[in-house]
């Protein structure tokens, strides 16, 4: 390693990536190589994962917090480490970094949870081994791993097209207020993606043919832009909330209630299964975050835009 002098570096970094909500989701066509084009506008919101970087012989990953994460891979496969093996080599870092991360966002909640991890490691690491790329460099790594976590990476609010990693960012003015409900069960994104395929298939005379490059509302940028809840919540689209709904139809009660309890509206975040209300300020979040509680179901009130991956003192 030859960025910086052993001396001036830490041999622990902290660093936090936020989940997303996707407040407009639009799902192109199925492509030849098995994949869609997206338009999405994504919100990063207070809900944020925390990773912990030490440095290492080798590469390992461990997980803590409320979410529950048992099952969560720590090999080779797993995102983080992906993302630090990835720096890794482009920075030419002869040692490894043992991974601490403490969980909040759902996982397979369509909230990117894993893509934070990733982002989160990314910044942390870069630190760690005194490597100071800059985002333009951390960037291009972010696209390789995944979809989302390029947004992790940056956060605020962006359109991203392509696979959803090409970012353009948005303008919002103001603060949203939003409840999340998720459950432990979650929803695999392949799998939602595969049911939206076949609804189209066999509705295929019924429906408009999916457009091969899809395009964000320009309504919900306008929301956005205008600060407005009330205009936004006109305008939450998901083309995967049809089929997440499909995959799991309790969540329709669950979109009944938090909009029956005061939300403007409710949407599936993503491939799902969180569903995320926007309410018109935090009494009303509160409000709806409550009914939710009492019908057994976890709830939890953030707020959007908040900043992306960053390190943390």
């Amino acid at each position: 390693m030859d960025a910086v002098a052993q001396g001036s570096r830490r041999s622990t970094v902290r660093a936090k990536a936020p989940g997303k909500i996707n407040v407009h989701l639009g799902v192109g066509a199925l492509q030849d190589d098995g994949y869609h084009d997206v338009a999405s506008a994504y919100q990063a919101v207070s809900l944020h994962e925390f990773v912990e970087a030490t440095e290492a012989d080798d590469f390992s990953v461990r997980f803590s917090g409320p979410v529950p994460h048992e099952h969560l891979s720590t090999g080779a496969d797993n995102l983080a480490i992906r993302a630090a093996m990835a720096l890794a080599r482009r920075g030419r870092v002869t040692g490894g970094v043992s991974l601490s991360i403490e969980k909040h966002v759902p996982i397979a909640g369509g909230m990117g949870g894993g893509s934070a991890d990733a982002a989160a490691t990314l910044v942390a690491c870069d630190e760690l081994w005194g490597l100071h790329l800059g985002r333009e460099a951390l960037h291009d790594i972010a696209r390789e791993l995944g979809a989302d976590v390029p947004f992790a990476l940056a956060g605020g609010t962006a359109v991203g097209t392509g696979r959803g990693d090409r970012l353009t960012p948005a303008l919002a003015r103001g603060q949203f207020h939003w409840v999340l409900a998720y459950t432990e069960a979650g929803l695999s994104t392949p799998d939602v993606y595969r049911a939206l395929d076949e609804h189209r298939a066999l509705h295929a005379a019924d429906i408009a043919p999916a457009h091969d490059v899809p395009t964000v509302d320009a309504r919900v940028l306008q929301a956005l832009r205008a600060g407005d809840p009330s205009m936004l919540a006109e305008v939450l689209q998901n083309d995967l909330q049809a089929p997440a709904l499909r995959l799991m139809p309790r969540l329709a009660g669950t979109l009944e209630l938090g909009e029956r309890s005061g939300a403007l509206a409710g949407i599936v975040s993503g491939s799902g299964p969180t569903v995320a209300f926007l309410c018109d300020s935090i009494e009303s979040a509160i409000e709806v975050q409550a009914s939710l509680s009492a019908a057994q179901l976890t709830a939890v009130k953030v707020t959007g835009p908040v900043p992306g991956a960053r390190l943390i003192d």
